[in-house]
């Protein structure tokens, strides 16, 4: 293993890429500090340090930034906004026949697809800067928290300060995109990937700090211990595939003849990934923004659905949230699963250029196989985002823990996969030179 790593920095190839990947990560986590203008650092300070962190969809965004979301800064908005537009352009193929057809354009068509999301993504980081600011105008971002100093986080409220703080989120916003991509074009794995990657381990070490001084270092073990099965439960499935077997027929263009060969279709356990998770998250979270929209005025006695909300779709600890989240993420799962994998364009492919899959018929029959294969493979994968998605709720409800308990969730999922896919890169680059790569 340490051979392995040393032949990464005598490549000198390697060696760069990776350098400049480290650059770019370092001034991604030092823009997650810088405060955005008008925004009192010290009181953010003081908030953070007296609060245990956001609620909802505060919650989800915050771990995706990296902290920078309650701290305020040019980084706020961190990844989501790109996150959040890619997921749309994906499902607008569905409805939009037009995306579609540039989808399978080629190079060409996804380039102008790609343009599109980056348009988005701006929309997205206005339409979220704004918010994220009338929430922090408001005192509303640190709900929990009675400190006088949480109502004033913003110095200026005219009218163009507001304005250059939206310029400035949703600028950062656009220079996270633009490293994200730097990074793919001259560095080492997916370059949006990396940043997500870097935004969640960086809350990982003050997560588990926090179980130690709350809890006490037995339990800090015991966390550990259960993080540990969990990376290795997450990669094992994460790795986990049906390979269902395709055989070519041999055809002849010209002289040449092609085809006779056999090889499979992968279907994974988890076609789904980290999706179904921010849609469960972002769906359940719509209940407690609508009763906080309508909380009574002073003196007045809240409204029963309002008081139902709070006591039951607020807070990760009760069992019908976790019940409701669960069959919400395995809901999403079927439904995204649905839509990246299509069964009958796969048959249709599989027969114009001659394959089959060994005693299915082509055409009609091996697009129900499929859809067959796929239904049953994908139960097992819903159940599984699931339990692991449930594993923060769980450590917040018994350990007391912060809701951004690290082994669990989307940070985990989202860990584990960057993690595989950025040593295959590596591991194929070392081949290339070396004939040995970084695993055995």
């Amino acid at each position: 293993m340490f051979n392995a790593i040393g032949r990464i920095f005598r490549t000198p190839d390697l060696r760069r890429k990776i350098g400049f990947t480290l650059g770019i990560i370092a001034l991604f986590r030092l823009g997650s500090f810088i405060p955005a203008p008008f925004v009192d650092f010290g009181n953010v300070q003081q908030c953070l340090a007296s609060n245990q962190g956001a609620s909802g969809l505060y919650e989800l965004v915050n771990v995706f930034s990296g902290g920078a979301l309650l701290q305020l800064s040019i980084f706020a908005l961190g990844i989501m906004p790109y996150i959040t537009a890619a997921i749309i352009v994906q499902l607008l193929r569905v409805v939009i026949p037009h995306f579609e057809t540039l989808y399978k354009e080629g190079q060409a068509g996804q380039g102008r697809l790609t343009q599109y999301t980056r348009y988005l993504t701006i929309a997205l980081g206005v339409l979220q800067s704004t918010t994220l600011i009338t929430v922090a105008r408001s005192g509303a971002l640190f709900p929990a928290n009675s400190d006088p100093a949480c109502a004033q986080l913003i110095t200026n409220d005219a009218w163009y300060a507001i304005l250059l703080m939206v310029v400035t989120m949703t600028a950062g916003t656009g220079l996270i995109m633009w490293m994200g991509e730097l990074v793919t074009e001259r560095g080492v794995g997916n370059g949006m990937s990396l940043l997500i990657f870097t935004s969640i381990a960086a809350t990982f070490p003050s997560s588990l700090w926090a179980i130690a001084m709350t809890r006490g270092f037995d339990i800090f073990a015991l966390v550990l211990g259960i993080g540990l099965l969990v990376v290795v439960a997450v990669v094992f499935v994460e790795q986990s595939q049906r390979r269902v077997p395709v055989q070519y027929a041999k055809r002849m263009v010209g002289r040449r003849t092609y085809g006779g060969n056999n090889t499979y279709i992968p279907i994974k356990v988890n076609m789904a990934g980290v999706v179904p998770v921010i849609f469960a998250s972002s769906l359940l979270y719509l209940p407690a923004l609508i009763a906080q929209f309508n909380q009574p005025a002073a003196g007045e006695e809240p409204q029963a659905w309002v008081v139902w909300i709070t006591n039951y779709l607020t807070q990760g600890d009760h069992p019908l949230y976790m019940l409701l989240y669960f069959m919400l993420i395995v809901g999403f799962t079927y439904f995204y699963v649905a839509i990246t994998f299509n069964p009958d364009e796969v048959a249709e492919n599989m027969k114009k250029y001659g394959g089959f899959i060994p005693g299915i018929r082509a055409g009609r029959p091996t697009a129900e196989y499929l859809d067959y294969v796929l239904t049953r493979i994908t139960l097992p994968g819903s159940l599984y985002l699931g339990l692991v998605a449930l594993l923060p709720l769980v450590a917040f409800a018994w350990f007391g823990a912060n809701q951004n308990f690290p082994f669990g969730g989307a940070s985990i999922l989202i860990i584990v996969g960057v993690g595989l896919e950025t040593v295959k890169q590596i591991d194929a680059q070392l081949q290339q030179r070396h004939y040995e790569g970084l695993l055995r």
